[in-house]
């Protein structure tokens, strides 16, 4: 799985125009999904994610984690995250994007290990064209890949 996350201040995402999902200051994860990944990966990406000491304390230093500050995370499937760019040609090959079935069942696997650790979470919606807006707490981004 991969997974780039941004701390943000406010996000929300909007489907047909419709806001499906909004949160205030926390977490947006985009995630994708590859062939490889299994309820391992999915377990073991949202635990690290859930623990990352990336939140400032009073002295803005990074080292409170998304519990300590009662973050919202709004996790939001992306495919393009599989992307192979490749060295030649200019349009990118999904080749290595898990099948819309398995990587939605792990989509949802992770968003409920993250439930479980009782934070609030929200979701973009599978499969659907989504607008996401956000406004970048920082700015801080990351990006993990639960094979490496």
């Amino acid at each position: 799985m991969r997974a780039v996350i941004q701390r943000v201040n406010t996000a929300s995402v909007t489907v047909n125009n419709k806001v499906a999902a909004a949160i205030k200051k926390g977490l947006v994860i985009f995630l994708g999904v590859v062939k490889e990944d299994t309820s391992f990966d999915a377990r073991s990406l949202a635990k690290k994610i859930m623990e990352l000491r990336i939140f400032g304390d009073r002295q803005r230093k990074m080292n409170l984690c998304a519990k300590d500050v009662e973050a919202q995370l709004l996790v939001v499937s992306q495919f393009t995250l599989c992307a192979d760019l490749g060295e030649s040609g200019r349009r990118p090959s999904f080749d290595r994007a898990a099948q819309p079935a398995t990587a939605e069942k792990l989509y949802l696997e992770f968003i409920r290990h993250l439930k479980e650790a009782q934070l609030k979470v929200e979701q973009g919606m599978f499969k659907e064209y989504m607008t996401v807006r956000l406004e970048n707490d920082g700015p801080v981004t990351f990006i993990l890949d639960s094979k490496k």
